[in-house]
């Protein structure tokens, strides 16, 4: 869907008459493009320690330019990573934080800056405690100041998970890259050394096949042909009414069709025995189907209820214990389910929609868990205002509003959760399980 008001104030005189009068100017956000450039220019580097060190050998064999002192007058960085990890009280983020701070006018549109710290616990003493829950609080306020498009997340390391982790440093390339263009002011915790860095960086699902629900049109549609764009072979799901635009999506990214209601009892098995028989086996399973039936609470009756519970959850947990009790998973089997902002700060009207999507999150949590012994992953993607046919609906005011109550000041694009989704059901991101991904251009509601 356009956005015609971002195409207004982006260039000419419909740029100048925004400016003067203080309106929001949106930009073009960088979006991946197989074969470009990581990061539109280099990347300083602050923080000391081994955790910094281990990055800047890694960055380097990305073919990056990384600098570690403050850059030249003139330069134009690509990005500004803080090593953090080594904090063990509040002063001392107090020089990295600042010298990144200096160096921010430097920054490209759509520039990056990314954290590396340690999540904090109640084991941690006060004083480290404090400091690493300082960094999130830093990071998500940044993010709010950054503007031309850049963007600011984080990625948290459990103890005992060093800085150049597979996951850490898969979490570092997403986050740098223009995969992660409509994700801002979020973190990603890395809670294991698990993980492979892809021998492609353009195919990092080669060999995978994967299974995504919803797929005959919107976001689930995007889903399957930015994974099949990867190297994924998929196949592609969705009610026999949507048969048509289903076979459409299945052709265009040369995989299969599997009409079918996952609300039925054996969805599960039918969808596990079409991935065996006619790809040899399911690697990837996304959870995108869902509805909704929006009504004030005093006046949701049960069928609207329960049909959105029906679909967007409870069919979700029949076919993941379907999977998961058959015994013919390989090991390193990816869950990725779609829940929503709406299940985290909730919205008015959508009581039913909610409860399903934050339902979504707490499955994952404890999914992740069940999948940890075989080295599989449970984790979801949260979409804020994503530019679908259904946001086309929403009458024009609420939606002006909607696209730019956020610090990206505009929607998202189906591929902007797409994007979220592939990394999450790569090998890079092994290491991240029981994770919710916010792909809302840091939605000022909620976290």
């Amino acid at each position: 869907m356009a956005d015609k008001y971002t195409d207004f104030v982006s260039r000419g005189w419909g740029r100048d008459l925004a400016k003067r009068l203080g309106l929001p100017q949106p930009v073009r956000l960088r979006r991946y493009e197989p074969g470009a450039p990581l990061v539109p220019g280099p990347v300083l580097l602050v923080g000391s320690g081994a955790g910094a060190d281990a990055l800047e050998t890694a960055m380097k064999g990305w073919d990056l330019e990384i600098l570690r002192d403050a850059p030249a007058a003139g330069t134009t960085l690509g990005g500004i990573v803080i090593a953090l990890d080594g904090v063990s009280g509040p002063e001392d983020l107090s020089a990295p934080v600042l010298a990144a701070g200096a160096a921010l006018r430097a920054l490209a549109p759509s520039a990056r800056v990314v954290t590396v710290s340690r999540r904090s616990s109640t084991a941690d003493e006060p004083a480290l405690a404090a400091a690493r829950a300082g960094v999130e609080g830093t990071l998500r306020s940044l993010a709010k100041e950054l503007r031309n498009g850049a963007t600011g997340n984080g990625i948290l390391l459990a103890d005992g998970v060093e800085a150049d982790a597979p996951s850490a440093l898969g979490a570092l390339r997403f986050f740098l890259s223009a995969r992660s263009a409509f994700v801002d002011g979020q973190f990603l915790t890395v809670g294991t050394a698990k993980g492979e860095l892809p021998d492609d960086p353009d195919k990092p699902l080669a060999g995978k096949v994967a299974v995504v629900t919803g797929a005959a049109r919107g976001i689930g549609a995007a889903i399957a042909r930015t994974l099949a764009r990867d190297g994924a072979t998929l196949v592609v799901v969705d009610v026999p009414a949507a048969g048509d635009s289903l076979a459409k999506v299945a052709n265009e990214v040369r995989g299969t069709a599997l009409q079918l209601d996952i609300t039925k009892p054996d969805a599960g098995e039918r969808i596990l025995e079409h991935a065996l028989s006619r790809h040899g086996g399911l690697d990837i399973l996304v959870h995108n189907a869902g509805i909704t039936r929006d009504k004030l609470l005093a006046n949701m009756d049960a069928a609207k209820w329960d049909s959105v519970i029906a679909v967007n959850i409870a069919a979700q947990l029949r076919i993941n214990d379907a999977l998961l009790a058959s015994g013919r998973l390989g090991e390193g089997f990816r869950i990725v389910s779609v829940a929503s902002t709406s299940g985290i700060a909730g919205n008015r009207g959508q009581t039913n929609y909610a409860a399903s999507k934050a339902g979504v999150m707490g499955m994952v949590r404890s999914t992740a868990a069940r999948l940890a012994g075989s080295g599989g992953t449970a984790n979801a993607v949260a979409p804020g205002f994503i530019e679908t046919e259904m946001t086309a609906r929403i009458p024009l005011a609420m939606r002006e509003v909607g696209r730019r109550i956020n610090s990206l000041q505009q929607g998202g694009q189906p591929v902007d959760v797409a994007e979220a989704i592939g990394f999450l059901a790569s090998d890079a991101a092994g290491g991240i399980s029981g994770n919710v991904l916010r792909v809302c251009g840091q939605y000022w509601m909620g976290q």
